[in-house]
């Protein structure tokens, strides 16, 4: 029984991390549909959320039959519970990539907002990105360090986003109505997602640790 609990583990694992790095390739994929105009990408990361949906269930399915059938208890236990609660919020994390490139291809052949702003929501998109390729390493390496370096750099995600509320409200960047939605919903997405990032973080520590960092 322990070694097929054991395996029942690994494969959790393993489709924690799948999830994770199709994760990270819809935040850059999302990103290039909006640096580029290419809506073809944008619609590539729309219906890829639709299997990051799919794993999402399957890791929820395999963490319950962990919990009823084995009944693990602590490090194992430990190790389920932040599976099931990392692929929820990896999931999200998936959502708001998919709202990112659905704006994209809305307004497409046109760029959503105009420069200045534009190039902030972009420099936005790439703190995104680094967010979830580190995210993604986290998972397979469970590397502290990383952990803590995912933490730290949200605060640059967070920053602009303050940032680009002022931009926002500039007249001087004559905003239309539409453009000023896009704005405040790409920046919201934007920095959620890098939230979500560090709430993995933390997940992980407490994984590796016992102990929440919060």
């Amino acid at each position: 029984m322990r070694d097929i609990f054991n395996q029942e583990l690994r494969q959790l694992g393993s489709d924690l991390e799948s999830m994770a790095r199709q994760v990270a390739t819809a935040i850059e994929r999302a990103s290039e549909s909006l640096r580029n105009g290419d809506i073809i990408v944008a619609e590539q990361v729309i219906d890829a959320d639709e299997r990051i949906n799919d794993l999402q269930r399957d890791i929820d399915d395999l963490c319950v039959m962990l919990l009823a059938r084995q009944q693990p208890v602590a490090g194992d236990l430990r190790a389920v519970i932040s599976a099931l609660r990392m692929a929820q919020t990896l999931e999200r994390q998936g959502d708001l990539a998919r709202h990112v490139a659905s704006i994209a291809r809305g307004r497409y052949p046109e760029p959503p907002v105009p420069e200045p702003v534009m190039g902030l929501i972009l420099r936005m998109a790439d703190a995104a990105v680094r967010a979830g390729q580190n995210t993604s390493r986290l998972v397979a390496t469970r590397d502290l360090e990383l952990a803590a370096l995912i933490e730290a750099q949200d605060a640059e995600l967070d920053a602009l986003h303050r940032r680009s509320f002022t931009m926002i409200l500039d007249p001087a960047n004559d905003l239309t109505r539409q453009q000023v939605v896009d704005a405040v919903l790409m920046g919201r997405f934007l920095e959620r997602f890098g939230d979500h990032s560090t709430s993995v973080a933390r997940r992980v520590s407490y994984l590796v640790l016992g102990s929440l960092s919060y």
